[in-house]
């Protein structure tokens, strides 16, 4: 089936390329399993922001859907901020990708999408790695700044923007300890997956006390200069996050 797209206004992109992209909703439809397919589209790059999308007509078409289902999907993303409903003229994807993808995400969590628990996966590796060669080639000036990012983690109390800055701090510092260019810029890439990921967990009980300690034994592996010690108190750290984030999801959304 051929879509045509909406006619362009001045300044957006052409909007054929999404509807092309699309492909039948194989299962029953629901507004989510739209939204996933739409978003998965979005974040991987496929839309660029300012292009208009298909009308509602055209996206139902081409996803073998209700035009109800399509109507629900859009108005979601509307709400996260990811689209914008112009009415009378078309929906399109918003502007000021750098704050796009921790929408992007944590959208993804809620409805588990695949791209994102892949993401996840992959940041639980690279942060043992991380403490591994950190162990292995920090200063006593690199754990006297570790332990300050902790202490900043201390003294945040019902602070959660605090706790979460200075949390992300401790991690991205013990990235550029490990003295590696390529898993340090790998990290900062993924910081709006830190971002989220701590937000979504912060107020589920014990995270607080939880998090300090994971923190408390892999600066304590650091001082001992014992990379197996570093990458197994991180990779017990990413477990219970990564526990916490399941959490989060699956019925203790904040």
């Amino acid at each position: 089936m051929t879509v045509t797209s909406q006619p362009d206004d001045q300044t957006s992109g052409a909007a054929p390329d999404l509807a092309q992209l699309l492909r039948p909703v194989v299962r029953e439809s629901s507004v989510s399993e739209v939204a996933k397919r739409l978003l998965d589209h979005l974040s991987a790059g496929d839309i660029k922001p300012g292009t208009r999308l298909p009308a509602e007509r055209q996206l139902a078409e081409a996803l073998g859907v209700a035009r109800s289902s399509v109507r629900g999907a859009l108005s979601a993303l509307d709400v996260l901020g990811i689209i914008e409903i112009r009415p009378g003229s078309g929906s399109y994807v918003r502007e000021g990708t750098s704050e796009f993808l921790p929408r992007a995400i944590n959208w993804g969590l809620m409805l588990g999408q695949r791209r994102t628990q892949d993401l996840v996966e992959v940041r639980t590796y690279l942060e043992a790695v991380s403490a591994r060669l950190a162990a292995e080639r920090a200063t006593d000036e690199d754990l006297e700044r570790l332990e300050e990012h902790l202490q900043h983690m201390r003294a945040a109390g019902d602070d959660a923007k605090a706790f979460i800055d200075a949390d992300i701090d401790f991690h991205l510092e013990l990235a550029r300890i490990a003295r590696n260019s390529v898993l340090s810029d790998i990290l900062h890439s993924i910081r709006a997956l830190l971002q989220v990921w701590m937000e979504r967990v912060s107020d589920i009980e014990g995270t607080v006390s939880g998090t300090l300690c994971e923190h408390d034994a892999v600066l304590v592996a650091l001082r001992a200069r014992d990379p197996e010690g570093a990458d197994r108190a991180m990779a017990d750290h990413m477990a219970m996050a990564s526990h916490r984030l399941r959490e989060s999801v699956n019925g203790h959304t904040p």
